[in-house]
């Protein structure tokens, strides 16, 4: 028989079994959320942040618990639509007129039999596309001599015209036609075989062979500009950096399926001439960071991955992602078992969402005006989240999702505290997530690469589109308008082949459109 102790030991046991089983439990629930969420949910992690002060921090966390949707009346629906006038947007484009006039015969007044006249017009506008054609252009160099020579001379001079040399050498392929399939698989993320495809329809027969061939040789012509951009980048004293994986079908010495890397640098949101870079590299190490920005000592922000502290060596100043912070405390309110409001998920997500209030407030400011705003307003209520914090987290499972999201706060804490020290420095490592996105996009379509001069040619196609894009520029015509001047100019002058130079024609250029 049992004494008192060993039963109040084994009840104490089994209390302490009931409670890790519901722990458990909850990670389960949090879990099956989570992924639930995930599958079915939308991935959206949008918040109605503007106007929350700190007094109302966590009102704010019921108000995103308990949404209140009212319909609006039509009143207020045509009051405030934005008015434009239309055909705004189309005002830049070229007008074909179609005039319609009556016959000779129907000019007679039905009425006295006099000739009638334009009194006024009806005009009804439509928007028309012209579809894609392909055309064979012969460039033929006429062969001169002179007869009088070749009648009383031993020699007779020949002279033959000039004419452009091919884009590529022994290639029917011309700078429209090259800036087009780039544009069509980088921009557009159309791979090269429904391209193979779309030109059969088309009634010309190009094999993707012959079109990977011309993207790879093409994206060494672009070698030039692209080292220019890289130093000019590494002159800014602001970065931004981000990876994502890469399959690479043929990369000698390592299986089919191993996961390789492409790296996005790019300028902050302070550089008037945007610079975005792509860079493939077999892995995710550090040291490919490391060696791509060598010389830079400036500003860089990341998403806390480990492998970008080996940059601190070379005096390089990480600046952390206070979105990934968010996005944890969004998951873990995702995968709550419970509905109530003011929970501490809620809790860390309205701390977060009321510094990016503030930092929305100041985003039209000067460096140096938020910079102030950011010691007077955002630092005291960073001092009070990572107190919160740490009281919360010494109660919370560590690998609940609440327990992951105030490890990872608590982990980059020195790096989430980097954007109070210069107001150039951006809350988020965001723009380098857009940056990385078209690549994202691109990569679903395409799926992988063949081999690592495919993917280094991508890194190189995509980083001048892109860089492109970020200078307001339309990236087929500006891919033209270079492969144009290295036909005709070589490289006589980089610096005029730059998104940003002055002798960008107008038509390379996005036009301003109201939306």
């Amino acid at each position: 028989m049992q004494t008192q102790a060993q039963m109040e030991n084994e009840i104490a046991a089994l209390k302490a079994r009931i409670q890790e089983l519901e722990a458990l439990n909850k990670w389960y629930i949090e879990q099956l959320k989570l992924s639930r969420q995930k599958l079915f949910g939308k991935s959206s992690e949008r918040s109605h942040y503007e106007g929350v002060d700190q007094l109302s921090l966590f009102n704010e966390a019921e108000a995103d618990r308990q949404p209140l949707i009212q319909e609006p009346d039509p009143e207020t629906i045509s009051v405030s639509r934005k008015k434009g006038k239309r055909g705004e947007s189309t005002k830049h484009l070229p007008v074909e007129v179609i005039e319609y006039k009556i016959t000779e015969e129907e000019s007679a007044c039905p009425q006295c039999g006099e000739m009638l006249h334009v009194m006024s017009k009806e005009v009804r506008k439509e928007l028309t596309i012209i579809p894609a054609t392909v055309k064979v252009i012969e460039h033929v160099s006429c062969v001169y001599s002179c007869r009088n020579c070749e009648k009383h001379d031993i020699q007779t001079p020949v002279i033959t015209a000039t004419a452009p040399k091919a884009l590529l050498p022994k290639s029917m392929v011309s700078a429209e036609l090259l800036a087009y399939i780039m544009s069509q698989k980088f921009v557009n993320a159309m791979p090269l075989y429904r391209q193979e495809q779309e030109f059969k329809r088309l009634g010309v027969a190009l094999s993707r062979q012959n079109l990977s061939n011309w993207v790879i040789k093409g994206a060494t012509l672009l070698a030039p500009i692209l080292e220019t951009f890289k130093r000019e980048l590494l002159t800014r004293e602001v970065l931004h950096a981000d990876e994502t994986t890469l399959e690479v079908l043929c990369e000698p010495g390592r299986p089919t399926q191993t996961n390789s890397y492409m790296w996005v640098y790019r300028t902050s949101g302070d550089s008037s001439k945007p610079i975005v870079l792509y860079d493939y590299q077999e892995g995710r190490s550090g040291r490919f960071a490391k060696q791509y920005l060598s010389g830079f000592t400036g500003y860089l922000h990341t998403d806390g991955w480990n492998g970008y502290h080996q940059l601190e060596e070379q005096g390089v100043t990480l600046c952390g992602c206070w979105a990934h912070a968010r996005r944890k405390f969004n998951e873990a309110q995702l995968g709550a078992a419970s509905n109530k409001a003011g929970l501490p998920e809620d809790i860390g997500l309205s701390y977060c969402n009321q510094l990016f209030a503030i930092e929305k407030r100041a985003e039209t400011m000067t460096a140096e005006k938020r910079h102030t705003v950011r010691q007077s307003e955002s630092k005291p209520l960073i001092e009070a989240f990572f107190a919160w914090v740490d009281t919360c987290s010494r109660t919370t499972l560590p690998q609940s999702l609440l327990g992951k999201a105030f490890t990872y706060a608590q982990n980059q804490k020195k790096y989430l505290l980097a954007f109070l020290d210069d107001g150039r420095i951006e809350l988020s490592n965001n723009r380098a997530e857009r940056s990385i996105k078209p690549f994202v996009i691109g990569r679903k379509n395409w799926l992988f690469c063949n081999t690592p001069g495919g993917a280094k040619s991508s890194a190189d196609i995509y980083s001048l589109i892109q860089t492109a894009i970020e200078n307001g520029l339309k990236p087929q015509a500006y891919l033209e308008y270079v492969f144009k001047q290295i036909q005709q100019h070589d490289y006589e002058c980089v610096d005029k082949l730059l998104p940003w130079a002055a002798e960008i024609p107008l038509h390379c250029k996005m036009p301003q459109t109201k939306s």
